[in-house]
């Protein structure tokens, strides 16, 4: 039986362990460990000791390495990325990103029940990541909080745990599963599994986001179980009699998503995220036109994922380029004023379809020109305006209280934001704050 131990070295020196392990569950261990010679941190998963001593060991251990191999074909920023299987011994390694930070469950046990907006914004990106999923033709079959992990200072939520994925072809399963969050039929070996297996555990997780003070007071830390609704008649209260601050549809939609017969339930994570209002179902595809021939795949694709502090960097980036400025680094107002239309047009419709109308030029220019602004800078108008979108904020007591322009590093990056906040002003280094009343006084706008 091998249990790696703090400070030990291991693939010949390549990594070193670093203190007791991350975690361990039902298959695997997973470590903690340093690359000296890069620096970085990263997460190694092997098979745990029981599963060492079973006579089957080596089977179970190409099994184990062949689901991490299914994985590292997920490709998507809200799922754990696989970097490669390593070899101590006899004992095999699937190397991965170390996330620091701490599982959705921690979280709400650390802080309370969610609020809608926060909920719904991790439960969207994890439904995209379930998209993914089932496209490449697999469950996961394991959804619930403590298999989500949040990214350290970031509102970003990343699927960890995949020991229970399998291809949807797949008939007859274990009947592994987590009480509360797994649908009726992972309670039989042969059942109707498809994407709906995990839209039930999906919207599980987010009736517990929403109301996990209500159920701590009855000593629960999950909904009732499927098996007791079917066999025991009892009950799943609607979310919002734990919590009158859930919408209706929110509420409707998480009941839905929990239906009892799979016949009945929310067939796809797609088709749930569009009963929350997550998904504009009647929105087309941006057409990616550019005068200049500039390839905008790559802002789509960010911004499609969520990634609002990347896709900012990259609409600076772009928009640099587009106006044959990225040696100088900044705009000046001539830049600005003939900035081809195409482009304009097309960065700021990419932000207004994924942002599902929160983000975009055209959300700041209607916010710019509610206050009154024009095509001059106004100060006072200005600053109405940074602080109606969030970039401004007003100092502490102490601080005397007075507004100020937040640092770069202030901002916050996620849906939580105030509407207009992206892109921001910082990503597009204008010559000056006066400039900016150019772009949103744009009639392409």
């Amino acid at each position: 039986m091998i249990i790696w131990q703090p400070d030990q070295k291991i693939n010949n020196g390549r990594f070193i362990i670093q203190g007791k392990p991350l975690g361990s569950g039902g298959f695997g261990i997973t470590y903690k460990a340093l690359e000296p010679s890069t620096g970085k941190l990263y997460a190694i998963k092997t098979l745990n000791q029981q599963m060492q001593l079973r006579n089957d060991f080596a089977e179970q251990q190409i099994k184990f390495i062949n689901e991490a191999l299914t994985i590292r074909g997920f490709d998507h920023p809200h799922i754990l990325k696989v970097h490669e299987v390593i070899q101590e011994g006899e004992l095999l390694g699937v190397v991965m990103e170390y996330i620091d930070g701490v599982t959705l469950f921690q979280h709400v046990q650390n802080q309370g029940q969610l609020s809608q907006t926060e909920a719904l914004l991790y439960i969207d990106q994890i439904g995209q990541a379930l998209e993914l999923i089932h496209q490449k033709g697999h469950l996961h079959r394991d959804i619930k909080p403590q298999n989500i992990i949040l990214r350290q200072h970031q509102q970003e939520a990343v699927l960890i745990d995949f020991g229970l994925t399998r291809n949807l072809a797949t008939q007859s399963m274990t009947n592994s599963f987590t009480q509360g969050y797994a649908p009726i039929e992972q309670y039989r070996r042969k059942g109707n599994f498809g994407t709906h297996t995990d839209v039930y555990a999906l919207a599980a997780t987010l009736y517990y986001l929403l109301t996990a003070d209500g159920l701590k007071k009855e000593e629960e830390e999950h909904p009732v179980p499927a098996l007791n609704r079917k066999y025991d008649d009892e009950p799943l209260p609607e979310p919002r009699s734990y919590n009158s601050q859930i919408s209706q549809r929110v509420n409707d939609a998480i009941l839905m998503g929990m239906e009892l017969e799979s016949e009945e339930r929310t067939p796809t994570v797609t088709e749930f995220r569009k009963n929350l209002g997550l998904v504009s179902s009647g929105d087309p595809e941006v057409q990616l036109k550019s005068a200049v021939g500039m390839d905008y795949r790559q802002l789509r694709d960010l911004l499609a994922a969520g990634r609002w502090y990347d896709a900012n960097c990259v609409t600076g980036s772009v928009i640099l380029a587009v106006a044959k400025r990225e040696k100088e680094s900044y705009l000046r107002k001539e830049d600005i004023e003939h900035f081809p239309c195409e482009d304009l047009r097309t960065i700021d419709q990419l932000w207004v379809r994924y942002s599902n109308g929160q983000f975009g030029f055209s959300v700041q220019k209607r916010i710019y020109q509610s206050l009154g602004g024009t095509r001059n800078y106004d100060e006072k108008i200005w600053e109405a305006f940074g602080e109606k979108v969030g970039w401004r904020k007003k100092g502490s007591w102490f601080s005397g209280g007075k507004w100020k322009w937040l640092y770069y590093s202030d901002i916050t990056f996620d849906r939580t934001a105030p509407e207009g906040l992206l892109p921001l002003k910082n990503a597009m280094k204008y010559g000056g704050w006066g400039c900016v009343p150019s772009l949103l006084s744009r009639r392409d706008l």
